[in-house]
């Protein structure tokens, strides 16, 4: 098997957020549920591959970003909504939340990358009508 591409997977996520609802619906997931978009997102490209992940695989891909998530993602995204709920009191607001969502695009980016290199590991399964959601969801 080929083994899959981080811009490739980064393309797929851009275009599927970009629908209408989607975004939403993945930030729901991940405030209301504590699941994590990306790998959201990574079980939607490779049920788009046709291709299936097992239990095990699931929770090898979750510990593989966990500690990422934990000490770069949540502590970034705590910032921006502090920042945004005291926004009036911070000089150049508007410029500090721009650069924070940069910075937190890339490392999302990062993470993207992390999961293709963890499911690049794998023996992966074809499967005409996969739904990878249901195991995280």
């Amino acid at each position: 098997m080929n083994l899959l591409n981080s811009d490739d997977f980064w393309q797929f996520a851009c275009t599927l957020y970009a629908k209408p609802g989607q975004q939403h619906t993945l930030l729901a997931l991940q405030n209301q549920q504590g699941k994590n978009v990306n790998l959201c997102l990574l079980l939607l490209y490779l049920d788009s591959l046709k291709l299936s992940i097992n239990a095990e695989q699931l929770s090898t891909l979750i510990e593989s970003i966990d500690e990422f998530d934990t000490q770069a993602l949540k502590p970034l995204r705590s910032v921006r909504r502090y920042l945004k709920a005291n926004q009036e009191t911070i000089a150049d607001y508007t410029k500090i939340r721009e650069e924070l969502l940069s910075a937190e695009l890339k490392l999302e980016k990062q993470q993207q990358h992390m999961l293709i290199d963890t499911v690049n590991g794998f023996e992966l399964v074809a499967c005409t009508a996969p739904d990878n959601s249901a195991l995280y969801l």
